[in-house]
């Protein structure tokens, strides 16, 4: 069993035009975070799924892989042509893609880290979502996949030279997700095809299973889906999306949630309290319960359960993305993209909210690895002005904001939950740092504290409102509903 690190550390990586730093994560010295590295030049970075690796694209076309123990360079790529690159979960191998100029041409590359071998190579005509990676890992490398015409590919991840090993026929294959801990189970969508209903489809990954589905669900009105397997591969949630509404209540289409087990005991729809569109789902850290954000706005959010029985009910308001912390315990319930930044904070294991807050304009967010804290950032490309990055407390507390002229990526460095302690031990020892500091500054001359009781006792008289025209109190009261807010007198 891994020793638990009471007083975890972990890293921010942030990258802008002159390259990437890594910064030290919080709790943060004197209000500023530490430089672990300082502005290293590259088109892009990314950590391995289990934070072993980096992987560096710098100019010309030169893929770095560093070790992060110590971020030295264990090896280095020189890769002309280069469109795409990414790293196995565990920074065993390297997936790089070129342009192809002939069909001949085998464009895909497995590159072994270690040695900087190539132990695998294939043609690929195009790069989309759903073809890239173009290989697949479970998150421990033990299974390994590929998306191919009408059939799922599987290779030996200790020997690619033995090619593919086992196959699954599924005719009209569009899509697969393997499930990621363990890799035991890889779902497959096939679109709706001249009057033949779509399909997801659940198949056992193991060599001498039989290659038909343990479990499926067919469904008309089909053209894209998201696949979201739990920890433990025991469920996959699958939002179902249609480009036409035939009700014409939404301009994007319609979309349902449905829920397949590997044992059976469940294939159908999610039954949701409010209609409208399915804006984001999550499961969490355990894989015993998923969160979903659904509904038209003001938005409606819920805890279910492996029987998709709910649990707890998060109230409604402008939201469209939740974000479930590491340790399972806290919720963020935001809405970002064209929505104006809200976001509450919810104990799930207590079912009370902790706090509200806003992160206007952001485009990523994420808990840190420890689950306290809560990370907001503003990037281009998508928007150019305000660039910067809000670190929240675990109740929606600000701890920490800095803006940049221009900022293309923030990430929390991947780190295993299990090496923090509990959240309920790392916030008494937080409390008890606060309680002294207190203790100290409250040592002051007494008439200071005579002077803020004078001024507490004598509040400042209230403004009178502006004239406000019939119309507009009808309007404010409209956005209001919208955005579920109690309208302003």
């Amino acid at each position: 069993m891994a020793a638990i690190d009471r007083s975890p550390s972990f890293e921010i990586l942030v990258r802008g035009p002159e390259g990437f730093s890594l910064w030290n994560g919080p709790p943060f010295s004197n209000g500023e975070p530490g430089i672990k590295i300082e502005k290293v030049p590259c088109s892009n970075v990314n950590f391995s799924e289990d934070g072993s690796k980096l992987m560096v694209l710098k100019p010309d076309s030169v893929i770095s892989i560093n070790d992060c123990s110590s971020y030295k360079e264990i090896r280095s790529f020189q890769i002309p042509n280069l469109s795409a690159a990414t790293l196995s979960p565990c920074g065993t191998f390297l997936q790089t893609f070129q342009k192809a100029s002939t069909p001949q041409e085998k464009n895909v590359i497995l590159w072994n880290t270690e040695t900087g071998d190539p132990v695998y190579h294939q043609f690929q005509k195009n790069m989309t979502k759903a073809t890239w990676p173009s290989i697949r890992f479970s998150s421990d490398e033990v299974v390994a996949c590929r998306l191919a015409t009408n059939e799922i590919q599987f290779f030996d991840a200790h020997d690619f030279s033995k090619g593919v090993v086992h196959r699954i026929r599924v005719p009209g294959l569009a899509a697969i997700e393997l499930s990621k801990t363990p890799g035991s189970h890889v779902a497959a969508f096939v679109p709706e095809s001249k009057g033949v209903p779509g399909s997801i489809q659940i198949f056992s990954c193991g060599k001498d299973s039989e290659s038909q589905p343990i479990a499926r669900r067919s469904f008309f009105r089909c053209s894209t889906v998201q696949l979201n397997w739990n920890r433990g591969s025991t469920g996959l949630l699958a939002v179902v999306q249609s480009d036409v509404d035939k009700t014409n209540q939404s301009y994007y289409g319609e979309s349902k949630l449905n829920y397949l087990t590997t044992d059976g005991t469940y294939e159908g729809v999610v039954s949701l309290r409010k209609e409208g569109p399915v804006h984001d789902v999550q499961w969490s850290y355990s894989g015993s319960e998923f969160a979903v954000v659904y509904g038209f706005m003001p938005a409606k959010a819920t805890v279910f359960d492996k029987k998709c029985n709910p649990l707890l009910e998060l109230g409604t308001g402008p939201y469209n993305t939740i974000r479930w912390n590491p340790k399972g315990k806290f919720l963020c319930l935001a809405g970002f993209g064209n929505l104006p930044g809200d976001m509450a904070f919810w104990d799930y294991k207590e079912k009370k909210q902790l706090g509200t807050t806003k992160a206007e304009w952001s485009v990523t967010s994420e808990w840190s690895p420890d689950g306290r804290y809560f990370m907001t950032a503003t990037t281009a490309p998508r928007l150019q002005v305000d660039n910067g990055i809000k670190i929240f407390h675990h109740n929606g507390s600000l701890y920490f904001k800095k803006m940049f002229d221009k900022l293309y990526q923030v990430d929390w460095k991947p780190e295993s939950p299990e090496r923090f302690a509990e959240i309920v031990d790392l916030i008494k020892s937080i409390d008890s740092l606060k309680v002294e500091e207190k203790k100290s500054q409250g040592q002051g001359s007494k008439s200071s504290q005579a002077s803020t009781k004078t001024t507490s006792t004598n509040p400042p008289a209230q403004k009178p409102a502006a004239y406000r025209p019939p119309h507009a109190k009808n309007s404010a009261a409209i956005q209001a509903e919208l955005f579920g807010e109690a309208p302003k007198e």
